[in-house]
């Protein structure tokens, strides 16, 4: 293996910390696309968590997802709040791939995604050797992480807008309970009050 393929590779694994997840904003009835420039055999990988930006929202929200190259449906998701999309490149050009809010009127969706891919090596190349191809699954395993780092994130955000919510929702009924008892109190005495009082003729 080449000095310049070594210096790339490990520079491609020091800098893998600074990429973030992409964001797409779905709005009603809306669809966004992006692409991807493969050659055959080339592994795309897509991660995706779909949330909402409403802090009070405790909804599960879902989108539709799909894959394709040359305008033909490869692999597709529908309905799903999040999933992971695993292709291999059957030939070369751009492969697209969307996600679609085209089900709802209603919901703005956000969609977080990190899309990363293995580039194919020929096994019979002897340039490879067993230095690349350790960095190689490393930095796999490096992608990995930080595919569930942002679920994990995405899934947290639900999760406590579900709790806040529960808890608000808790308070105002503890409050119309107080209130209701409260008044039940001033029936009370005020009924019984009728059975004491004294009445005089005059």
């Amino acid at each position: 293996m080449n000095f310049k393929g070594l210096l790339s590779l490990l520079s491609l694994l020091l800098f893998s910390q600074l990429i973030e997840a992409h964001i797409a904003l779905l709005p009603p009835r809306g669809k966004e696309c992006f692409y991807e420039n493969l050659k055959a055999q080339d592994e795309l990988v897509v991660t995706f968590q779909v949330g909402d930006r409403d802090a009070e929202a405790t909804e599960q929200l879902t989108a539709d997802f799909w894959v394709t190259p040359s305008g033909r449906i490869m692999r597709s998701l529908n309905d799903q709040s999040h999933g992971t999309i695993q292709i291999k490149a059957e030939e070369n050009g751009k492969h697209t791939y969307c996600f679609s809010n085209e089900d709802s009127s209603m919901k703005t969706k956000d969609v977080s995604f990190n899309v990363h891919g293995v580039v194919y090596v020929d096994v019979n190349d002897n340039s490879d050797d067993n230095l690349e191809s350790s960095a190689r699954k490393l930095l796999e395993l490096v992608y990995d992480v930080k595919n569930e780092q942002n679920y994990i994130v995405v899934r947290e955000r639900t999760h406590r807008n579900t709790a806040e919510s529960t808890n608000s929702r808790v308070k105002y009924w503890s409050v119309l309970q107080l209130i209701v008892v409260v008044l039940n109190s001033i029936f009370q005495v005020l009924y019984l009050k009728r059975f004491f009082e004294v009445k005089s003729a005059i």
